[in-house]
C-alpha cells in the first residue's frame, strides 16, 4: 500500500451501494459478434503480435478480475493516455433506470497500470477469452489496439482495451464531482460502480499505484454514499 493515508471509500460504504437488479439483457441496437467473428478477431490480434511475447495492459478489472493466464507481471505506464468514466451503461454495473459510468482509456496524459505477460500455451483461445469479455459486440471491435507501454527495462508493445472509445455512449471531460454522483447511485445485475471503483482503486495501491483522479474520485463517492444515506463520517467509522 502506498503512505499511511487510508481509503474513505470503504467496503462498509460500497455495501450501501449495492441491491438486486435483473440483467435486462443485450442493448437491442448492438450487434453481438458470432463465434466466426470472434475466431477472425482472435486470429489477427496473434498475428499482428508477430509471435513476440503477448502483453496486455491493465488499468482497472483486468488487474483484479483477469480472464487469461499470465506467467509474469511487471508496472507500465501508457503515454498518451488517462483513465476516465467516460462510457455511459445500462447494464452489468447499471441500469436502465440508473445508469452508470465504466472506465475506459481516453487520450491525454498518462495511464501507470499493470502488464501481463500471457503464457505462451493456447494464446489463441486466451485472446478469444478477452475478446468475448471486454468486446462482445461488433461496434465496439474498434476499441481493442497495440499500445507503446514504458517499463523499467523499456517499451513493450501491449494489447489494451476500451481505449479511445466512440459513439453516442461516450462522455468525455465530466466533472469529477458529476461522476462520484453517478458511480454513488448506479448499480446493476453485477454489482455497483461504487464498487467497480472501490476494488480498482485498491488494487492499485496494493501493487503500489495511486491515480491522482481516481484517489479523489474515491473520496467524492464516500462522501456522496454518507449523504444519500444519512450517515457521517463518524458514524461510518464506528
Amino acid at each position: 500500500m502506498l503512505g499511511a493515508t487510508s481509503m474513505a471509500l470503504t467496503n462498509e460504504l460500497v455495501s450501501l451501494s449495492l441491491r438486486p437488479e435483473l440483467d435486462p439483457g443485450p442493448e437491442q441496437h448492438r450487434t453481438p459478434l458470432s463465434e466466426m467473428e470472434v475466431e477472425m478477431f482472435a486470429r489477427r490480434l496473434l498475428q499482428e503480435s508477430d509471435g513476440a511475447p503477448l502483453w496486455v495492459f491493465a488499468y482497472g478489472s483486468l488487474i483484479w478480475k483477469p480472464d487469461f493466464d499470465a506467467v509474469e507481471w511487471q508496472r507500465g505506464a501508457a503515454r498518451g493516455w488517462h483513465r476516465s468514466f467516460c462510457l455511459k451503461m445500462t447494464r452489468w454495473r447499471g441500469s436502465r433506470a440508473q445508469p452508470g459510468l465504466m472506465m475506459a482509456l481516453d487520450r491525454g496524459g498518462r495511464c501507470n497500470g499493470i502488464l501481463f505477460r500471457l503464457a505462451d500455451d493456447d494464446r489463441l483461445g486466451q485472446i478469444r477469452r478477452l475478446i468475448r469479455r471486454e468486446v462482445g459486440t461488433i461496434e465496439d471491435a474498434a476499441t481493442v489496439r497495440w499500445i507503446p507501454v514504458k517499463t523499467a527495462q523499456g517499451y513493450v508493445r501491449a494489447l489494451v482495451f476500451w481505449a479511445g472509445p466512440k459513439g453516442e455512449r461516450v462522455s468525455r471531460r465530466l466533472p469529477l464531482e458529476t461522476v462520484a454522483r453517478v458511480l454513488a447511485r448506479a448499480c446493476g445485475h453485477m454489482g455497483s460502480c461504487a464498487e467497480y471503483l472501490y476494488l480498482t482503486v485498491n488494487h492499485l495501491e496494493e501493487r503500489g499505484i495511486r491515480d491522482r483522479n481516481l484517489w479523489r474520485l474515491q473520496e467524492l463517492v464516500a462522501a456522496e454514499l454518507l449523504s444519500i444515506h444519512g450517515l457521517n463520517e463518524v458514524t461510518q467509522s464506528r
